[in-house]
């Protein structure tokens, strides 16, 4: 039987898959990290933290899935991330591949012409999506 993980090498552990996501995320065309915070529903200070290995904050099971579509993972890529994030949390692995229950769903707006509008409007279009799986959840 092996000892129980370290804080600290869980926290290396977590920044292994977290220093993946920001190779990745990096390598991806501008507007990724806007794009993967309105489909997760968070603020860009949340994708700044999920995607910066210094920072032992980690990933949701939850999110790893939104991750993996908005950022367009490639086959290698998920299996590397996949196999980092399963060394850091063993027990929440088995929660990532609940892809039956989440779908996403890209809708086309008009530019509003002001990026704070614009922002606005996301952010209401995230919020109302969490709230209708809310609903259906219940």
């Amino acid at each position: 039987m092996t000892a129980p993980a370290m804080p600290e090498d869980r926290a290396e552990a977590v920044g292994v898959y977290k220093a993946i996501l920001k190779r990745i995320v990096d390598n991806r065309p501008s507007g990724t990290r806007q794009r993967l915070a309105i489909a997760l529903g968070k603020n860009r200070s949340f994708i700044s933290q999920i995607t910066n290995p210094t920072y032992d904050v980690p990933i949701p099971a939850r999110h790893v899935e939104t991750i993996f579509e908005v950022c367009h993972f490639t086959a290698e890529e998920r299996r590397q991330f996949m196999a980092a994030f399963a060394r850091a949390h063993p027990r929440r692995v088995t929660l990532v591949s609940a892809k039956g229950d989440v779908r996403l769903v890209t809708v086309k707006l008009p530019d509003l012409g002001d990026a704070n509008r614009n922002r606005l409007v996301d952010e209401l279009m995230a919020d109302i999506a969490q709230r209708i799986a809310r609903i259906v959840k219940e």
